[in-house]
């Protein structure tokens, strides 16, 4: 699942991030989590946190000592919104696979 188009036009990494965190809506995100989901280095992941952080794009919140990140509800995608096909979806068209 991808977030709204138009949270799509932010930085690699943090559209990675808000992308990660809506595949995981109840649950939510660690630091360490992320990290193995989102192809950035420590530095690069903590300033894209803070950057959604204060656009209150996301939720920083303790839980059983750990910091868990989740998606803030306008980002998550309409449920009657076609997600965009990706690469090999559209290849597969093309060749009526």
């Amino acid at each position: 699942m991808h977030v709204k188009p138009e949270y799509r036009d932010r930085g690699e990494t943090e559209v990675a991030v808000l992308d990660a965190l809506v595949d995981r809506p109840s649950e939510g995100m660690t630091l360490f989590e992320l990290r193995s989901h989102v192809d950035a280095d420590i530095d690069a992941l903590e300033d894209a946190l803070g950057s959604l952080k204060a656009d209150d794009l996301i939720d920083a919140e303790e839980n059983d000592g750990r910091t868990v990140f989740r998606a803030d509800d306008r980002v998550f995608p309409d449920e009657d919104e076609p997600e965009e096909p990706s690469i090999l979806d559209e290849i597969r068209r093309r060749i009526g696979l």
